[in-house]
């Protein structure tokens, strides 16, 4: 066992320092090995998935630029704990679904947007948001770092892969819950599925029926998607259960079943929704 891991140890490290004429200390190799062995997220992984998400991550290290805001100083163990979980949604498919960003900005807390929208009467209005998290349309991702440091937890709770959803989501345009699809997927088949599912999800939620999803996946499309996505990587079972036909698209979409490597989750054991003036996500 520890000649296999040494070996394959050795072998990242090589391609890494190979990737485009840069360098990454062996350290930071190990530190994303230490992170991804901490992480309940991770659970499951073959040794060829595990490869594969280290690779990632490490590519989104190299290509991609981690700021702390705040005098936040950002060391090697929170970028390696942010790396993975970026990297688990697009483990099977490349960094070609992280092109339309550079960069990931950290806050030290849930931080304060001011958001301009108009209503359907064409009225402006104007308010202030707490979020936990933000995805800008061909800009960078945001987070409150307490919450990315707490997302790894089997809680269906997962500030990272609901703004890296997003971001998918935006590969062809503004998010609006139909990503770019694979070849082979039909995209009236998706549309059908998605658009019947937010519809009676909404219905469950203004007839006041709580559930183990967030309510804040009625806000629109964009957001039922990026909801049921953090949900498919840590509750598979339960997405599975209510959702069946909207967790095989998942699967064909991020080319991985959760459910297939991952320990149930008791519903009763899941934190409750935010009450609807809580924090969110943009």
């Amino acid at each position: 066992m520890t000649d296999a891991i040494s070996s394959q140890e050795f072998m990242l490290i090589d391609w890494i320092r190979r990737l485009g004429g840069k360098r990454m200390p062996p350290a930071l190799l190990s530190r994303l090995r230490e992170e991804a062995d901490g992480m309940p997220l991770l659970e499951g992984l073959s040794a060829d998935e595990r490869d594969r998400l280290l690779r990632l991550a490490g590519d989104l290290l190299l290509a991609k630029t981690i700021t702390g805001l705040e005098d936040m100083a950002v060391d090697d163990a929170m970028r390696c704990r942010l790396a993975l979980q970026m990297a688990l949604p697009g483990m099977n498919l490349g960094m070609r679904a992280y092109e339309n960003w550079r960069e990931a900005v950290l806050y030290p807390a849930p931080f304060v947007v001011r958001n301009r929208w108009q209503d359907g009467m064409g009225l402006a209005h104007e308010a202030e948001q707490v979020l936990i998290g933000q995805a800008h349309y061909q800009g960078p991702l945001v987070f409150s770092w307490p919450d990315v440091n707490e997302s790894p937890l089997l809680d269906g709770w997962n500030v990272v892969i609901h703004e890296v959803a997003h971001q998918f989501d935006m590969l062809d345009g503004p998010a609006n819950g139909a990503p770019p699809l694979h070849k082979g997927m039909n995209r009236q088949t998706w549309s059908q599925a998605w658009n019947q599912a937010y519809r009676q999800f909404c219905r469950t939620v203004d007839h006041g029926v709580e559930g183990w999803l967030d309510p804040y996946a009625s806000e629109n499309p964009a957001e039922f998607f990026a909801v049921l996505s953090e949900a498919f990587f840590e509750i598979p079972h339960l997405v599975a259960r209510d959702f069946p036909d909207l967790y095989g698209l998942l699967k064909l979409f991020y080319r991985q079943d959760p459910a297939a490597r991952l320990p149930r989750v008791a519903e009763d054991a899941l934190l409750p929704p935010p009450p609807p003036d809580g924090m969110g996500h943009g």
